[in-house]
């Protein structure tokens, strides 16, 4: 039982310094009304196991920490990683483990983002909503939808990969 809690602590840690050390390196793309934060191709890892929500919601909160929208986006950012997460988790559960529902299931971060963030931004920094949940948006999909699914695809079929990132139950 010890090795269990282990491995699922080691590996939670893991990916929450993984998310929060990519967006900080690449903070010039990863913060601001235009962003195209790397570290997100990393939410689908929830499409593979739900276990790794843990360590995504912490190093978005981590990686927030930083962000010229301070409080804010430590705020409004993880709590948009978090709903994006369970709605990536309930496409699978809902459709499936196919290729169809990852690419359904990647379009959660990408709308959550889009109107959380977007609106997030909107107001500190007094820009119109609509053109920057759209630029959010485009950011996600770019990262999540696009790189995020070619990934994780990759992943799915490769059984060396699944077993080296696996988190014992």
């Amino acid at each position: 039982m010890g090795n269990i809690k282990t491995n699922y602590i080691v590996k939670t840690a893991i990916i929450a310094a993984l998310y929060a050390a990519v967006t900080i390196l690449l903070a010039p793309i990863s913060y601001g009304p235009i962003q195209f934060r790397v570290s997100e191709v990393m939410v689908l890892l929830v499409f593979i196991d739900r276990k790794y929500l843990a360590g995504l919601v912490l190093g978005c909160f981590f990686a927030n920490m930083l962000s010229q929208a301070g409080i804010y986006d430590m705020v409004f950012g993880t709590l948009a990683t978090l709903i994006a997460l369970y709605g990536i988790v309930a496409i699978k559960k809902m459709l499936g483990e196919n290729l169809k529902s990852l690419f359904i299931a990647s379009l959660s971060p990408v709308i959550v983002n889009g109107v959380i963030i977007g609106w997030m931004l909107s107001y500190l920094y007094q820009l119109p909503f609509m053109l920057t949940a759209l630029q959010v948006g485009i950011g996600e999909f770019g990262v999540v939808s696009i790189l995020g699914v070619i990934l994780i695809k990759y992943i799915l079929n490769n059984n060396k990969i699944l077993e080296l990132i696996k988190i014992e139950d």
